[in-house]
């Protein structure tokens, strides 16, 4: 029920009952209901543009997640790139070259792609770039793999019927793996142990108990087992044909005889000190016409790619050689 008003009339001086018109009271009520609407509005138009509704939320941690996801696979793609590139380094500098084949080009392993605008529909986006960037890299990934298969396809035909050339050239480490002491002391620029100064190790030493056994890395003719070059004490020389030589130095003992013909896992000698040397060990060249090369690239019939990549890091992390 509702209250009955009054109001003071000053000329009268007494008090008169106030009395509202429909007409008023349907003018207030549209007047609370348009300030309520008005106050609504506002309330509803800040709360979409600084407060983020549950669905929001949500749907912001996904978008999260997902370019968390896209950073750790191109993260995956920088590796997969460093592993491609050294198969493709690999693939020209020593597949190749065994084989007389011409090497592929850079230029071609890492063509772009042209015509139309392939990362079209990734535009426009808030992560439009980071979106685009992975799908450019995976497409050029799979396009040198592509290449590399293609490479391989060739290089299949190339090996048929040169079984004597794939026994000869040297593909396994001298030492069994079980027999290493040390990570081995990597090609390349090292101190010298006696007179620690910087010097070219043109080839990897591998450590090992005096009177390890040695073996031949390929097949071939022993071109010499003397004692008589300096500081490799006594050594082994084997011709394997096809431009390729190999060098076994510092052993304790010999097994073999020059001119003797030898087959790729034959014993050869005992790993000793011999020479100029500071350990038990052997020093392992691998030549090719004239030219040292790293012995790194000539044990893929020895080792799986993960024992592979590991000798690749422990030589690289060795500062200091044998001998």
């Amino acid at each position: 029920m509702s209250k009955i008003k009054y109001k003071f009339d000053s000329k009268s001086l007494s008090f008169e009952q106030v009395r509202v018109t429909l007409r008023k009271r349907i003018v207030r009520a549209l007047s609370y209901l348009a300030t309520g609407l008005v106050f609504a509005t506002l309330t509803i138009i800040l709360a979409y543009q600084y407060l983020d509704s549950p669905k929001e939320k949500q749907l912001q941690r996904e978008i999260s997640e997902l370019t968390l996801q896209f950073e750790l696979l191109n993260n995956r793609m920088e590796d997969v790139t460093e592993v491609l590139g050294d198969i493709q380094d690999r693939d020209n500098n020593i597949y190749r070259t065994i084989f007389e084949a011409e090497p592929i080009p850079k230029s071609i392993r890492q063509a772009g792609f042209g015509g139309v605008d392939r990362y079209k529909a990734l535009q426009g986006f808030n992560n439009s770039d980071l979106m685009v960037e992975t799908s450019k890299r995976l497409d050029m990934i799979s396009k040198q793999l592509y290449i590399q298969s293609k490479s391989f396809d060739e290089l299949v035909v190339l090996v048929k019927g040169k079984e004597k050339l794939l026994a000869s050239i040297p593909a396994i480490q001298p030492i069994s793996n079980q027999d290493l002491r040390h990570q081995p002391s990597g090609f390349g620029w090292r101190t010298h142990p006696i007179y620690k100064t910087a010097e070219f190790h043109p080839g990897m030493d591998f450590a090992a108990a005096q009177g390890t056994e040695i073996y031949a890395t390929g097949d071939g003719a022993v071109e010499r087992a003397d004692a008589l070059a300096q500081g490799y004490g006594n050594h082994i020389v084997i011709n394997h044909g096809y431009g390729y030589k190999t060098l076994y130095g510092h052993m304790s003992k010999m097994a073999v005889k020059a001119g003797q013909q030898v087959k790729r896992g034959q014993l050869i000698g005992f790993v000793g000190s011999t020479g100029l040397s500071t350990a038990p060990h052997v020093h392992y060249e691998v030549v090719k016409t004239g030219v040292k090369m790293n012995p790194i690239n000539y044990y893929y019939n020895d080792l799986t790619p993960e024992q592979y990549q590991k000798l690749i890091t422990l030589s690289s992390q060795s500062s200091q050689s044998f001998d």
